[in-house]
This record gives C-alpha cells, sequence and structure tokens, in this order.
C-alpha cells in the first residue's frame, strides 16, 4: 500500500447539470463508480455527496491515475461528486463547504443549463475560485457544434469566478483528454497549513460499519467523514464535536457537545497517523455507534478540546444578493430580504433554516432553527423558497 501521508492532497468538486456526465467522468478520473446508493441506481442520479480517491502517478511525464502504476506518485486526490438535480442544492451546498477546488462539467450537446448557472453562483458563494471547466460529450457532436459550444462557455463564465479558467474538450466515456484534466489538476498551487492553527474538522458524513453480528471485541467505535480545513490531527488526540447529538426536552430539542478520543484515521484506502488538511478523512472514535449512525452527526464541526466556540441560534451576517436568481432560467431579479422570511442557510457542512428577525444595509440578524458553531469569516450560502423550490439568492459571511 502506498505510504501517501507526505503526498500534496487537495479535495475537488465535480459539479454540473444532470446527466451531463459528472459520474462517468470521475469514474475515468478515480476508477470508481461513486454513486453507491440503491436508489440513486435506481433513479439514475446522484442523490448523497459520493467519494472516490485518486492518486496521480508521473510516469516519465506522462500522467497517469491507474493504480498499477510503476510511476512516482505526484498528489493525492479526493474527487467529491455532488448532486446536479436541483431539489438537492443543500447536498451540493454542504459539499462544496469541504472542496479545495472543482471540475465544472459542461455537455457539449446540451451546453449551458439552469443548473449550471446555479452550480457556478454555489462555487462562488463557498469562494471556491480554482475551477477547472470540462466541455464533456464532445463525442456526440461536430468539430462546428464543438466550437460553438466553447464559444458558448466562454462568454457564460465572463465576469465570473470562472472567467480565467481552463476548458478541456473531453469525452468521458471515449476517455478522451482525461490527461489533460489531470495535468490541470497536479497544477493547482496548494495552501500550506499555518503553523500553531488549531484543527477544524467539518463532519460531512457519520456512520457505523459493525455489520451485524460482530463479536463484541471486534468491534469498531462511531466513524466521522468529512474534511480538515486547518491545523493538524493525530491518533490519541482528542476532539470535541459541536453542535452534538440533540435530544427532546419539554418539546424543544437540546444540543450536547460530543467528547472522543482518535483511535484510527484514514483517507480513502490508506491508514494514517497523523492528518493535513487536504483530501476527504475518515476518523474512528470510541463513541457508541447510535451517536454516528445514519449521519446523525453531520454537518458538525469537530476539533481539540475547548477550541471551538459556543453553539448558537442567533447569527448576524454580512451579505451580498445575487441580481438574479439561478436555476430558473426566467432571469428574475432577487428580491430584498424580509422580516420574518425564512431563508435555508448553509454553513460549512451543516443546513440551517434562519428566520430574518432585522435587516440593515447589507446585515440581517437571523433566529436559527438549528444551531451552529459561528466561525468569524466563514461562508455561508443563502436560499429562498420560490414555488417550493430552495434556490439560491446570495451569500454571506458571520460577523
Amino acid at each position: 500500500m502506498e505510504d501517501i501521508s507526505n503526498l500534496p492532497t487537495i479535495n475537488v468538486g465535480i459539479v454540473g447539470h444532470i446527466d451531463h456526465g459528472k459520474t462517468t467522468l470521475l469514474q475515468r478520473l478515480a476508477g470508481k463508480w461513486a454513486d453507491t446508493h440503491s436508489e440513486e441506481l435506481k433513479r439514475g442520479i446522484t442523490i448523497k455527496l459520493g467519494y472516490a480517491d485518486a492518486i496521480i502517478y508521473d510516469e516519465e511525464g506522462k500522467l497517469t491515475v491507474d493504480k498499477e502504476s510503476k510511476g512516482k506518485p505526484i498528489r493525492y486526490i479526493t474527487f467529491v461528486d455532488a448532486p446536479g438535480h436541483e431539489m438537492l442544492m443543500a447536498t451540493m451546498l454542504s459539499g462544496a463547504a469541504i472542496m479545495d477546488a472543482a471540475i465544472l462539467v459542461v455537455a457539449a450537446n446540451e451546453g449551458i443549463k439552469p443548473q449550471t448557472q446555479e452550480h457556478l453562483v454555489a462555487l462562488k458563494a463557498k469562494k471556491i475560485k480554482k475551477i477547472i471547466i470540462v466541455q464533456n460529450k464532445i463525442d456526440l457532436v461536430s468539430k462546428e457544434r464543438a466550437l460553438e459550444s466553447y464559444k458558448t462557455i466562454k462568454e457564460f463564465v465572463k465576469g465570473t469566478v470562472a472567467e480565467n479558467s481552463p476548458i478541456i474538450p473531453v469525452s468521458a466515456i471515449q476517455g478522451v483528454n482525461i490527461n489533460k484534466i489531470l495535468e490541470e489538476l497536479v497544477n493547482i498551487k496548494i495552501t500550506q497549513p499555518e503553523e500553531n492553527e488549531f484543527p477544524l474538522f467539518l463532519v460531512a458524513r457519520s456512520f457505523d460499519i459493525n455489520k451485524p453480528g460482530t463479536p463484541i471485541q471486534k468491534l469498531h467505535g462511531g466513524i466521522l467523514g468529512g474534511a480538515l480545513k486547518q491545523g493538524v490531527l493525530k491518533i490519541g488526540d482528542t476532539i470535541e464535536i459541536k453542535p452534538g447529538y440533540s435530544c427532546k426536552k419539554n418539546n424543544q430539542y437540546e444540543y450536547h457537545a460530543v467528547k472522543s478520543k482518535i483511535i484510527s484515521m484514514q483517507k480513502g484506502e490508506h491508514q494514517i497517523t497523523k492528518a493535513f488538511p487536504g483530501g476527504s478523512l475518515a476518523i474512528e472514535t470510541e463513541l457508541d455507534t447510535t451517536l454516528t449512525k445514519a449521519d446523525a452527526l453531520s454537518g458538525g464541526v469537530a476539533s481539540l478540546e475547548d477550541k471551538l466556540p459556543e453553539i448558537t441560534n442567533k447569527i448576524k451576517i454580512k451579505y451580498t444578493l445575487f441580481d438574479e436568481i439561478f436555476g430558473t432560467g426566467k432571469h428574475e431579479p432577487v428580491q430584498n430580504l424580509k422580516p420574518n422570511e425564512m431563508l435555508m442557510l448553509s454553513l460549512n457542512t451543516s443546513i440551517t433554516v434562519g428566520q430574518v428577525v432585522k435587516t440593515y444595509e447589507d446585515a440581517v440578524d437571523l433566529a436559527l432553527k438549528i444551531p451552529v458553531v459561528p466561525l468569524k469569516g466563514e461562508s455561508i450560502g443563502m436560499a429562498r423558497n420560490l414555488n417550493n423550490h430552495w434556490r439560491l439568492i446570495g451569500f454571506g459571511e458571520i460577523i
């Protein structure tokens, strides 16, 4: 098994409109089909965040992700496959919280679609500036149509975070130009972790890996899956997870922080003893699996004891609204925030609903249904319910 502990590591999201070939592309880049939930296989769409890991090897100037490669390993990548369906926008936003960079997939035969626009503004809302555009399915169009599609994409990204992003013509199904994507992935600059920063682990999933009937001496503690955004974690560290678990008392939900020791850590198939930022990370804890099963702790934040701020149901955010609503294809302007209206807020990997209490010129006080860990400067996606769909209308940060 490859020692990946010193390999530069990044999380790369694969985003874009439904059926534009994201999951097929992921299979080419990582050799894995990320849609593993039976409901997804039946419906043919990605519902939960899919994960797949790959090592990029350099074989004398030729890049490959072939696990049998005898080349030099140069970069470790976790791919996050985000849902393209408009009803699953909240999941996509949670996924964006753990991405360092993104691949935006646009099918050459269909072009820019409402969800392509919505996903691009979601990347902006989550402050993701490193974007690679993949013009997929070029095997389905003529050379003229491919060039026309390229020009349309260029026009579409003008003035956005992706304005200077490379556009790579690809056929994921035929395996054409996959090496060009690998070259771009290798060239992405990785931010070095700051010395003495306290660790910040965003929990995207939590689960129980024990099969029914496992002997008691072979049982594993609860597992947390997500991304370490800053700092370092080691086996043996005691971590605290907030908001933690919830219980109902006098018709009110109470939240209790959870503490546990780190038993083991894994990146993809690789066991590690020390974790640095970048890539997905699975942490085995000493927690009872009733606390972690079925994503019960997802959306939480973990750090060393007493490092995280107290959770809160009230926040003040400075915000920016988009000029128009994306995802409907109708170019409707975004209306100003109104007192008492409900907004869906995406903060880190958590989703909560906030009621507008008071508005200021470019800030708003919100009362939250589910408490959050108020990390200053953390980017928040804001969505409004329009005709029974949550539509992204802007972004902000806690002040």
